[in-house]
């Protein structure tokens, strides 16, 4: 919280039913409209006291002592004002107030901050969080407690210290000693930064500990697989029935851009009557919660076709008889070997080509595509795009080297 106001009244404060004789001295601190009151320990008559000046009127040496008390006092408040500014430390009424009776406030520590933010958090799984998201912030404070340990050996350490050097040591720790790729490493600190953000919205921290530093991913490449790769999965005739269903459930999801979770949560109410008499999945993506509106290829109905009867899809009254995300990866390697696809193939591959293979490379404007995909905006959907890109552009080049040849 920025200090947008700030101001300081020295006044004397009459008891009630006072009769006469001195009274005491108080001072004001009043921050963004919040004040907090204290007494100077001063007394005077209030009917020497001028309200413009703030002082006691006169000359005498008891007049002057008492003045200068108050001058002091005055001081000393700019003083814990500017020494909160160097700290870090938000300014407030009762910050300042407490620095000049002594009395300190509990620091407010950084872990603790962040154990409070998952805790909310996670009593809202399901409903304004998915369950992914909660684990992230959870291994993201593992990092954090992890790294203050091992930086400073400290069980927390306080929000006012918090610095740029502070920031970039947990890059370097999350990429040295823990191994976390670069994009890894910065949606760990993007988590955290959450945190820092919520505690100087609060009124905890007047201060950016990011300024300076570069949160920008780097961007990855994203395989996918090609048309002929879909026909070799498509033909290929395994006896092992757990390999088929995983290849399936991987094919349909090939051909409709839903991500694991989706393809999971997918029911019978999910299909409905497109405007063009045949069926689409209305669903909404877990992960970002935006709706998906895909029309179903003839693919995709036929695998739907396949598994209406399957015994799981009956008692769990699911589209398909989909295993655990761990499961169907751990298979769709065996997968990927008995097809004699040379790709680390996993279920995510299957949104990727989707994106690419099926339906930007066979003309599908990017705007649908990213609405199929359920993306909040196009820019998200545009990486896709530069893989066509770069693919147009190695054709072109055998077309060149064909022609010249």
């Amino acid at each position: 919280m920025l200090e947008k106001s700030f101001s300081l009244l020295f006044y004397p404060k009459k008891p009630k039913n006072h009769s006469g004789g001195n009274v005491a001295i108080y001072l004001r601190i009043t921050v963004n409209g919040k004040g907090k009151e204290m007494t100077t320990k001063q007394k005077c008559d209030p009917a020497k006291w001028n309200k413009y000046a703030q002082r006691v009127r006169g000359n005498s040496i008891q007049v002057k002592t008492i003045n200068t008390s108050l001058d002091t006092i005055e001081r000393q408040v700019h003083e814990a004002r500017k020494l909160l500014v160097e700290n870090g430390t938000a300014i407030t009424a009762e910050a300042l107030r407490n620095r000049l009776t002594g009395q300190t406030e509990k620091p407010r520590l950084l872990l603790e901050l962040f154990q409070e933010h998952n805790e909310q958090m996670a009593k809202l799984t399901g409903k304004d969080y998915a369950r992914g998201t909660v684990q992230r912030y959870e291994t993201a404070l593992s990092h954090t407690r992890d790294y203050i340990k091992h930086e400073y050996n400290l069980a927390d350490i306080e929000l006012s210290v918090l610095s740029h050097k502070f920031i970039t040591g947990f890059e370097y720790y999350l990429k040295t000693e823990r191994e976390c790729g670069h994009n890894t490493t910065m949606k760990y600190i993007a988590n955290m930064r959450k945190i820092v953000y919520r505690a100087m919205k609060n009124g905890l921290l007047n201060r950016d500990p990011f300024i300076g530093f570069c949160m920008k991913k780097k961007e990855v490449a994203r395989d996918y697989l090609t048309d002929m790769e879909i026909k070799q999965l498509q033909e290929k005739t395994f006896t092992i029935e757990r390999i088929g269903v995983v290849r399936d459930i991987f094919l349909f999801s090939c051909y409709t851009g839903l991500a694991y979770i989706d393809v999971f949560n997918l029911t019978p109410n999910h299909i409905v009557k497109g405007i063009d008499g045949n069926n689409w999945i209305h669903t909404q993506r877990q992960k970002t919660e935006s709706p998906s509106r895909i029309p179903l290829l003839p693919q995709a109905q036929a695998l739907l076709d396949l598994y209406k009867d399957h015994p799981k899809c009956l008692n769990e009254g699911k589209l398909l008889p989909t295993l655990s995300n761990q499961k169907m990866n751990a298979y769709l390697k065996e997968v990927a070997d008995l097809c004699g696809i040379n790709k680390q193939l996993t279920f995510h591959m299957a949104r990727h080509t989707f994106a690419t293979t099926v339906t930007l490379s066979n003309g599908v404007p990017i705007e649908t595509v990213s609405k199929m995909l359920g993306h909040k905006n196009i820019s998200m959907t545009q990486h896709y795009a530069k893989i066509i890109d770069k693919k147009v552009s190695e054709d072109m080049l055998q077309l060149q080297q064909k022609l010249y040849n």
